[in-house]
């Protein structure tokens, strides 16, 4: 199989299992808490990224070490702080909803790369983020004239995942992308274990298949998107991701019985756009850059 196309079925499949994913984590927060069903599925993760680690060149000791321990550990508290948000607003305001609003990720993190990362954002990428949370706007619309506040939940869900994104990029300019994979498992497993365990109740038989299923699909949705990216530049992979929406979106209608507002498809397909515009265009102006530092 030809690279580019090993790349795209990589792709495909670490975004359906994205969201079968989602569709288990929805089940099992329906009945039990949030920082149970983020622990144990943390406990996958983490297994994963150390095992991924150790077969690493120089292993754990050198995917271990790290020029920004504080930021790293950070890194990781933020990602298990988010997975706990996201899978609770799959309940709250259903997987649609939330992956919708979770879409305007891109948008958030442009804006937050000028603070952090000293990033300069053109007139043309702010226009897009502008739209972009018109977009959004129009997602948390409310049906019935009165705001639900629920709608928060997803939002800041969005923001901390930006924030992620964004320190992460700040720590790849000296740590490997092993390393920081490694912190993110690791750090997040101790984290959830640390306040999981108050939050335990007795799972039902049928629902530890659907727990190992949650840990089966955490481990291999990421190594196919590990396997992606070694294969395809970012920014073919990042407008892919947002399928994940169409994807929830057909899980949350077909399983869940979830509906989906005129407002929330147009807002939707508003914020995808700019998202991709956002993509595109920092891609160019990296492309740019780099051609201008190669003369």
């Amino acid at each position: 199989m030809k690279s580019n196309t090993a790349g795209y079925v990589f792709t495909l499949l670490a975004i359906s299992i994205f969201a079968l994913q989602d569709g288990i984590s929805k089940h099992l927060v329906s009945a039990y808490p949030p920082l149970l069903v983020a622990m144990i599925r943390y406990w996958g993760f983490m297994l994963f990224a150390i095992a991924l680690a150790s077969r690493a060149p120089g292993g754990l000791q050198v995917a271990v070490r790290t020029s920004r321990p504080g930021l790293q550990v950070a890194r990781g508290l933020l990602l298990a702080v988010q997975i706990v948000i996201a899978i609770s607003s799959f309940v709250m305001v259903g997987l649609a909803h939330s992956q919708a609003i979770f879409s305007s990720g891109p948008l958030i993190v442009a804006m937050l790369s000028v603070p952090i990362l000293g990033e300069k954002v053109g007139w043309r990428r702010w226009l897009a983020i502008c739209v972009g949370f018109v977009g959004v706007l129009l997602i948390l619309k409310p049906d019935s004239g009165v705001f639900d506040i629920r709608f928060l939940v997803p939002l800041a869900g969005a923001f901390i995942f930006s924030l992620y994104v964004v320190i992460t990029r700040y720590v790849s300019r000296e740590d490997s992308a092993m390393t920081s994979f490694l912190y993110t498992g690791v750090v997040g497993a101790i984290a959830m274990s640390a306040v999981g365990p108050f939050f335990w109740m007795p799972l039902l038989p049928q629902d530890w298949i659907f727990m190992g299923l949650l840990c089966v699909t955490s481990v291999t949705s990421h190594y196919c998107l590990i396997r992606a990216y070694d294969l395809l530049d970012a920014v073919v992979i990042q407008p892919l991701t947002y399928l994940q929406l169409v994807f929830s979106a057909i899980i949350g209608v077909a399983i869940f019985g979830e509906t989906l507002g005129l407002n929330m498809i147009a807002g939707a397909v508003i914020v995808v756009g700019a998202g991709i515009f956002t993509i595109w265009r920092e891609h160019a102006l990296a492309r740019a850059r780099s051609k201008a530092a190669g003369r």
